[in-house]
């Protein structure tokens, strides 16, 4: 989180189905089941909490802390499930000093267990020089950290000389990293060194990003907040870009699971964001994310961002604006092994994504409107959906289009459309279907029009049709697992 501002949280949150997430400084895991149940939220999760973080600890609870618009205090939740934290008691575990250092600007608090120990990192300022941010340490060894006490460790040592903050640390190949943001002329880079401890680091920093694209630059130029993901053979590392207001955005970083993480030639960065302000599903400024992992195995994304377009400048300073919710999304991985995060979805249930039952790498998606079944799918928000109340009849559902909110699956002579709700009864039926047990697999979904009872959503030649089925083949087309 830059000094240009963040954002925020009251929790709200429930689940289609029941779910767990297990959260991480950086995620080492097997790949997920073939035939994972969908998970799904709601979001937002909090409102005004920013810059948010979720560890999953052995002792069966999640951990949530994120900065507070007030930015005075540190805060923690604990939960038995990531929708659980929106409800959770949320406890003050430290406050910002009267004088001097850790006086002022409490941002971006991760908390992490290690070597038996909890630890929070933390940006802060002091209260005569509320911009002499520094990244600071906390401990405590508490079996439950929201009790405490906690000891302050100080300033990440060796100490930084320079506008610093976002520190982060994660394992990889039995080595610990710590990372962080620091400003270098009018850059913020990331920079990361291997840890002596969790609050101390060896050698020479090495500088691994520093904002060079244009959608790096918007307002300030800013590498920050960096989460490190580890999979397929690869070090995944997201940060966020821009100023702190609509512009905001993240970035990934890659390197390969058996280079020199320090050597900045190691790391490619992607020239494109990989999740971004979008006004089709009303998020903006995504940004400063953590990792977590759901009950299913499933890889998920927790961020902040507002639900309105505001920028920088004309009166408007993104640090006075304390309305960034916290919010949580699936993260799915294409057939290269990178990760797709797809746009921030829009407010309300998560989307899912239909997988085919006799084709399982491939997904329904819509191309030009038109419902086909194609594996790979990289444009992810073509192929999620979200799951509501039947148009025409509340025993059913309606199938909602992420990018295109408003637009809902619906059957048209017989073929598979996204299409604009226009109000009409005949639009309500063909866009409301009955969930049956899958036809093929008992433990999947299967689709049965509302309006032509015995007729299911099929594919048939890469294209989805509403059609009887009646042998085994056809049955198998008309079975999909949620994902």
């Amino acid at each position: 989180m830059t000094r240009q501002g963040f954002g925020s949280g009251r929790a709200i949150g429930a689940a289609v189905t029941a779910l767990v997430v297990v959260a991480t400084a950086a995620l080492v895991r097997p790949a997920v089941p073939a035939l994972a149940a969908a998970v799904t939220f709601t979001n937002p999760l909090a409102e005004r909490r920013a810059d948010p973080h979720v560890y999953r600890h052995t002792d069966g609870y999640y951990y949530f802390t994120a900065t507070v618009p007030e930015y005075d205090r540190i805060v923690l939740r604990r939960a038995t499930t990531l929708q659980g934290l929106a409800t959770a008691t949320e406890r003050v575990i430290w406050r910002k000093h009267s004088t001097g250092e850790m006086g002022a600007h409490i941002w971006a608090p991760e908390i992490h267990f290690i070597d038996g120990r909890w630890y929070v990192y933390f940006a802060a300022g002091r209260t005569d020089d509320v911009w002499a941010i520094r990244p600071y340490v906390l401990e405590s060894s508490a079996a439950n950290p929201l009790d405490g006490p906690w000891v302050e460790r100080g300033q990440l040592q060796p100490a930084r000389s320079s506008f610093s903050l976002d520190a982060t640390t994660f394992v990889h190949n039995g080595q610990r990293y710590l990372a962080w943001a620091e400003y270098a002329g009018s850059n913020s880079n990331i920079y990361l060194a291997r840890a002596v401890n969790p609050w101390t680091y060896a050698g020479t920093p090495s500088l691994i990003a520093t904002p060079t694209y244009a959608w790096e630059t918007r307002g300030y130029r800013v590498n920050e907040g960096p989460a490190v993901l580890i999979r397929n053979g690869r070090v995944f590392m997201t940060y966020s870009a821009s100023a702190t207001d609509a512009s905001y955005a993240v970035g990934l970083l890659t390197a390969s699971a058996g280079s020199d993480l320090l050597n900045p030639a190691s790391w490619s960065k992607r020239a494109t964001p990989v999740l971004a302000s979008d006004s089709r599903t009303g998020q903006w400024g995504p940004g400063h994310n953590s990792f977590t992992v759901a009950e299913d195995g499933s890889d998920v994304i927790v961020y902040h961002s507002r639900n309105y377009e505001r920028y920088l400048g004309n009166g408007y300073d993104p640090l006075s604006d304390p309305n960034r919710r916290t919010r949580i999304q699936r993260v799915y991985w294409n057939a290269d092994g990178t990760p797709n995060f797809g746009v921030p979805v829009p407010d309300g249930v998560t989307p899912v994504r239909l997988r085919s039952h006799d084709l399982p790498d491939r997904y329904l998606r819509h191309w030009e409107f038109r419902v086909r079944l194609e594996p790979n799918v990289t444009n992810l928000a073509d192929s999620q959906f979200r799951i509501v109340g039947g148009l025409a009849d509340a025993a059913g559902v309606s199938l909602e289009s992420t990018n295109y909110p408003g637009y809902y699956l619906r059957h048209r002579n017989h073929q598979l459309w996204v299409e604009r709700n226009d109000g009409s009864n005949l639009f309500r039926q063909d866009a409301t279907f009955l969930r049956r047990a899958g036809l093929a697999d008992a433990a999947k979904l299967s689709l049965e029009s509302v309006n032509f009872p015995g007729q299911y959503v099929r594919h048939r030649d890469g294209l989805l049709y509403l059609e009887s089925v009646s042998d085994a083949a056809g049955r198998a087309s008309a079975t999909f697992a949620l994902d």
